[in-house]
């Protein structure tokens, strides 16, 4: 419907329609009150009739609701906020001018009306509308694909693992709809389970989408020989090898890959260059799970050599990427000393709870600035895990 003019007098109203009849403006409508246009505005399909409008021509001076308060009412209203409105006015009033473009006025034109000048601003506002809608369109099909990115992410977390004697679970909470952060598992055999938390360098959708295609690789490395050593040497391989194609600042990321064998009692794994992750060994004991080389993707040659731990009765291991210890440290709490205590003590209801509950109360996790993931194994020889 293109141009709504709104005027509580005919002979304006007419001079108006004139002018845009002449300059080929055929889509308009007209309305003698602001009652009378916000009837029509907020009348059935409202959202609709908002995409089809590109600009209101407003008198200032109306009875009852003047065009000043109509745009700031205009305003209230999310598929009306955005039309272009050109006030036209006979004040000569600056101050009175100035409030009407403070209320969301993008222009104005003075009585009598000067066809020249009119047509002009109405151009000008056409062109910005016209700018803005692509603008709006495109954020929208931005927002459709981060979308559909984050799904695709999502889907490549895998999904928790509940047994009598073994359980695997993580909480993860992205700053925004794609993150760096990364965990998966794999199950080698009856008794054996491969696992990684990865933190890649950055944020956001470049950060993601490395993260994703390290996820590809990390498949077929594991699939292939699921060893500490080897499976980091082939992520690094891979990373140089993204790195060598980027003229970009080069990816790398921080990960804690381990491999977990129920039967011989055993925890091989390697950190490198990622938070400490902690490891409560027959319920008494608890072990640091340091980083013992580099980060994945900072050097060609990486020199790794992996760490055994050994448990009798049972095992629990926690690791977080560093937003969980940052988030802590926000609070005036050193995050290490803090996740140290709390992994020194066996956590029940693990099977019911989300681990991040455990460490970070709603409040931290909602106010986080960086995205979190939290990795919890559990393993037992009884066959009796709570």
């Amino acid at each position: 419907m293109g141009i709504l003019i709104v005027d509580d007098s005919q002979a304006n109203l007419f001079v108006i329609e004139n002018i845009l009849k002449r300059a080929g403006y055929d889509d308009y409508l007209s309305f003698t009150s602001a009652q009378e246009l916000f009837t029509f505005l907020l009348k059935e399909q409202p959202l609709e009739i908002g995409k089809q409008i590109d600009m209101i021509l407003m008198d200032i001076m109306m009875p009852e609701m003047d065009g000043i308060e109509a745009c700031k009412r205009l305003q209230q209203y999310p598929h009306l906020k955005d039309i272009p409105v050109i006030f036209v006015t006979a004040l000569e009033d600056s101050n009175k001018v100035v409030e009407a473009l403070d209320a969301g006025g993008i222009d104005y034109v003075t009585k009598p009306i000067n066809k020249t000048e009119l047509l002009a601003r109405i151009r000008v506002a056409l062109r910005l509308k016209y700018e803005k809608d692509w603008h709006i369109e495109q954020e929208e099909k931005i927002r459709n694909e981060l979308e559909l990115s984050m799904h695709v992410q999502t889907s490549l977390l895998s999904e928790p693992v509940y047994k009598d004697n073994l359980l695997l679970k993580a909480s993860y909470l992205p700053a925004f709809k794609l993150a760096g952060d990364m965990y998966y598992w794999h199950r080698i055999n009856e008794h054996r389970y491969a696992a990684i938390q990865l933190d890649m360098m950055g944020h956001g959708i470049s950060a993601s989408l490395v993260c994703m295609f390290i996820s590809s690789v990390l498949r077929d490395s594991i699939s292939t020989y699921a060893d500490p050593e080897y499976v980091i040497k082939e992520l690094n391989r891979w990373m140089n090898s993204l790195n060598d194609r980027n003229e970009q600042i080069p990816y790398y990321f921080t990960a804690i890959y381990l491999v977990l064998d129920t039967k011989e009692k055993t925890l091989e794994y390697v950190n490198a260059g990622h938070p400490t992750g902690f490891a409560l060994v027959n319920n008494t004991e608890l072990k640091e799970l340091s980083s013992n080389t580099c980060a994945v993707g900072f050097f060609e040659e990486i020199n790794i050599k992996k760490s055994i731990i050994t448990y009798t009765d049972s095992i629990q291991l926690l690791l977080c990427t560093d937003g969980v210890e940052e988030t802590i440290d926000q609070h005036e709490t050193d995050g290490y000393e803090y996740i140290k205590n709390i992994a020194s003590s066996y956590w029940h209801d693990s099977k019911s709870k989300e681990p991040i509950d455990f460490i970070l109360t709603k409040k931290q996790q909602v106010n986080a600035d960086d995205d979190i993931c939290v990795v919890l194994i559990q393993a037992t020889s009884k066959g009796d895990l709570e």
